[in-house]
């Protein structure tokens, strides 16, 4: 255990010899109680200190637990001097890691190395390939195809995040502003081992969508930005990026080699603005249809495609009397109606603006140019009354229900179908008392007349307020480069977030067995079926927006017809934007 692995020979590891976090925690107990056992029984047996100190500086590496000098060498099972020693010597081998804990730097905290984290992985996987094969289960690579699934080993498996060698020189802790929604909840939850991977303090402040959008604009006018991090919803990019709210990051991605390549492309794409890149996606949510397919295979009815399919299903399963209507959707006045509008008129054929037509949709990167608004088109007026026609099959609140409402309607078996997205889906998948536990498929959008299905994105991406101390932005940018990784968006999945922005992640077997919303969203992005053309990142979207929320809510109340409606949006829309 002294010799430290090469570097080539660390970057040489084969890719696909990782192990899931819980499998190397119940490695480690099986090392630990081999050697215990030797102990009890064999003659001459010592404890092997190293071995002991590496079990126990990766077992709280693992569970993010902080590990100091004198708790590693209490697990040593070495005498105290001895067991300091042999620290010393695997720090001075580059194999554990100390970083100070407090100002002074009289304190410290121990951390695995890469190279240590990396040499367990593959006696991990070396050590499962002769069990296997002792006990018959193959010759070659199959030998350790066994344990907590067959599929585990033969693709890629993320590892844990590695422990930064120096902390963030920053100032006071590291300030977020963050929307509240599960992928942030589950950044909270992390808060510790996040803190422990970066080496400072983090400080997060959750709000609502609309008021996490005033308080952005609000943070704008302080001659210095109260965070240094902020979540932004992908169709505000344009707005922060023209009024010069927000930071370009085109250097830091090139600078820090962030792998644009592993991003959905609708999640990458949705946050930049004229060309240029304003922020690093940490959530990307396709809004999808969600269906009880208990329901409909006891209905004979198939999976809809279409938007005349999907009225007809929601008509055969409407059963009032039973406690069952046919579907939940976004209503509500405002922004959860405006975002409905344009998402289904985008499986209806047509984006909200006149962008330019491509083979698989429309180019939302020319956003930034004047463009008309198109609620005056057949698309339009055809949305306008497919949502009036879902008013029959909805529940009696749906003028009041959101996103949150929508998925709790689903999940309590309240409703046949629902729009939703990827994000909530935890709401049921996670919990077996649900009815919609374990009986949901996931299909995209379906199509109008003269569309197609689509997943339109939803989600956020992470971006540097303009305004950020220039003496805090080089600590501010790599703890950007860490919230945004694979490792630790794997952490978000793995602590209850649906909503990953990586191909890498979503592919990694562990990830994909928590849910098959994971595999469906993963699917249909390699399919290119996911886009943010319906929401482009125009620099007055939000105002478009709230338009749409505030007129159609009255349409779907009944106090202007459909064409009226049509007629005042197109005119408040083409005020707004082309003033």
């Amino acid at each position: 255990m002294r010799e430290a692995l090469a570097p080539e020979k660390v970057a040489s590891r084969a890719l696909g010899t990782g192990l899931t976090r819980h499998e190397m925690l119940r490695f480690l107990d099986f090392i630990e109680e081999m050697q215990t056992e030797a102990g009890l029984v064999l003659p001459h047996s010592t404890p092997d200190a190293y071995l002991h100190i590496t079990i126990h500086l990766m077992r709280n590496h693992i569970e993010g637990k902080l590990t100091t000098i004198s708790t590693l060498a209490m697990a040593s099972r070495a005498p105290y001097a001895t067991a300091v020693r042999r620290i010393r010597e695997m720090e001075a081998d580059g194999l554990i890691l100390s970083r100070p804990r407090t100002r002074t730097g009289k304190s410290f905290s121990l951390h695995p190395a890469p190279a240590l984290i990396e040499a367990w992985q593959d006696y991990a996987h070396r050590i499962k390939l002769v069990v296997g094969r002792t006990v018959g289960l193959g010759e070659q690579e199959e030998g350790a195809d066994y344990y907590f699934g067959g599929s585990y080993l033969k693709a890629r498996i993320i590892p844990l995040p590695a422990i930064h060698t120096e902390p963030l020189k920053i100032a006071a802790p590291l300030r977020l502003l963050v929307h509240a929604d599960p992928t942030f909840m589950a950044m909270d939850s992390l808060k510790r081992q996040l803190e422990n991977v970066l080496g400072a303090q983090i400080r997060s402040r959750a709000l609502s969508i609309d008021r996490l959008r005033l308080e952005v604009l609000r943070n704008a006018e302080a001659q210095a930005s109260a965070y240094d991090i902020m979540a932004v919803d992908l169709p505000w990019i344009g707005e922060l990026a023209e009024g010069g709210m927000v930071a370009p990051l085109d250097a830091f991605v090139e600078r820090e080699g962030v792998n644009r390549s592993d991003f959905h492309p609708a999640g990458w794409n949705g946050a930049r603005y004229r060309g240029a890149q304003y922020g690093i996606p940490i959530q990307t949510t396709p809004e999808l249809l969600a269906y009880r397919t208990d329901l409909f295979e006891e209905a004979g009815i198939a999976p809809p495609d279409t938007t005349d399919a999907l009225l007809d299903a929601a008509r055969r399963l409407h059963r009032p009397e039973r406690g069952l209507r046919g579907i939940a959707w976004n209503a509500a006045r405002g922004t959860p109606l405006g975002h409905t509008f344009l998402m289904v008129m985008g499986a209806f054929g047509q984006p909200a603006l006149d962008l330019p037509p491509l083979p698989d949709g429309f180019d939302a990167s020319v956003a930034h140019q004047p463009l008309r608004p198109m609620f005056d088109t057949q698309e339009a007026a055809e949305t306008a009354d497919f949502l009036r026609a879902l008013l029959e099959v909805s529940p009696k609140n749906i003028l009041s229900m959101s996103w949150y409402e929508r998925v709790v309607a689903y999940g309590d078996g309240e409703v046949a179908m629902a729009y939703t997205y990827t994000l909530l889906a935890p709401y049921f998948e996670n919990d077996a008392s649900r009815p919609a536990h374990g009986v949901t498929g996931f299909v995209p959008h379906p199509a109008g007349p003269h569309g197609r299905p689509i997943a339109p994105v939803g989600g956020y991406a992470l971006a540097l307020p303009a305004n950020l101390a220039p003496e805090r932005k080089e600590a501010v940018e790599k703890a950007l480069g860490v919230l945004t990784s694979a490792e630790v968006s794997k952490l978000y999945i793995m602590s209850g977030s649906r909503a990953c922005p990586r191909f890498s992640v979503n592919a990694d077997p562990e990830v994909r067995a928590l849910s098959p919303a994971i595999t469906a969203m993963d699917t249909m992005a390699r399919q290119g079926l996911l886009h943010y053309w319906p929401r482009p990142p125009a620099p007055r979207i939000s105002g478009v927006i709230e338009i749409c929320g505030e007129v159609f809510h009255e349409m779907l109340r009944g106090l202007v017809g459909p064409r009226d409606a049509l007629a005042e949006v197109q005119r408040r829309t083409e005020a707004l934007l082309n003033p």
